[in-house]
C-alpha cells in the first residue's frame, strides 16, 4: 500500500485555526504522509477573496512552516481561470500516477456536490474526506445518498489501498471561526490572536490586510 496524500482547498483569506486543525486531524486520523494546502484563485462558489492571492499564498506559506506535515501547492494560484476542483485532480493524478489522493472538504460541501463543476469525475481522480461533527448524520438530496451508499466508507484503510473512489466521513469537533469572522473582527479594530497562527496575524498587521480596500 501507498501512504495517502491530503488536499485541502481554500480561499485561505485569511488561513486559520479551523483550517490547520481540520488537515492536522486528517493526517493524523488517516495516516497521510502529508497534506498539501491549496489556495484559490479565483473560488467558483464563493466571492472574490478581500485580499490579493500574493498575500494569501504567503499567509499560506507561513502556516504551513508553522506546522509539520503541511505543505503548500500554489498551482491553482497560477491559473487565470476559476479554480476547479477537477481540474487540479486530474493535474495531480497525471504527476503521481496511482498513488491515493484524499480531497479533504467540509460536510456542506459534500450536501452541495451535485453543484461543483463536473462533480460526477471527481472520484475518479481523489478519495473524498468530508470532515463533519461526530455522530452527526449529513441530509442529502437522493443523487447525493445514492453516491454516498455506493461510495461510502469507515474503513481507513480502504484509502490506502485504492488510488481513489471512496468517501470517507472524518469525526472532527467543528472549531466556531471562519475567515469572515476574522476580517470582519479586524476591521472592528478586535485582536484576532488565538484564531490563526501568530505568523498570520503578525502578516496581517504588517501589511495591512482587511482594514481598507482590496491589496
Amino acid at each position: 500500500m501507498t501512504v495517502p496524500i491530503g488536499l485541502l482547498g481554500g480561499t485561505f483569506d485569511p488561513i486559520h485555526v479551523g483550517h490547520l486543525r481540520t488537515a492536522i486531524q486528517a493526517q493524523e486520523q488517516l495516516g497521510l504522509a502529508e497534506v498539501r494546502l491549496l489556495p484559490n484563485h479565483i473560488p467558483p462558489h464563493r466571492a472574490t477573496p478581500d485580499s490579493a492571492p500574493r498575500h494569501r499564498l504567503a499567509m499560506t506559506r507561513l502556516a504551513a512552516a508553522a506546522t509539520p506535515g503541511l505543505t503548500v501547492d500554489e498551482r491553482e494560484l497560477r491559473r487565470t481561470t476559476p479554480s476547479y476542483t477537477v481540474e487540479t485532480l486530474i493535474e495531480l493524478r497525471r504527476e503521481l500516477g496511482s498513488r491515493p489522493l484524499c480531497f479533504i472538504m467540509g460536510m456542506d460541501s459534500l450536501c452541495n456536490l451535485d453543484k461543483w463543476h463536473r462533480w460526477p469525475e471527481l472520484l475518479d481522480h481523489a478519495h473524498l474526506v468530508v470532515s463533519h461533527r461526530p455522530g452527526w448524520t449529513p441530509s442529502l438530496n437522493d443523487t447525493l445518498e445514492q453516491l454516498y451508499r455506493r461510495h461510502g466508507t469507515r474503513d481507513r484503510e480502504r484509502l490506502h489501498r485504492v488510488p481513489a473512489g471512496h468517501i470517507f466521513l472524518l469525526d472532527n469537533p467543528e472549531l466556531e471561526v471562519s475567515s469572515t469572522q476574522i476580517r470582519d473582527g479586524i476591521r472592528a479594530g478586535n485582536n484576532p490572536q488565538y484564531l490563526l497562527p501568530e505568523a498570520v496575524a503578525n502578516y496581517i498587521r504588517q501589511q495591512g490586510l482587511y482594514t481598507g480596500s482590496v491589496v
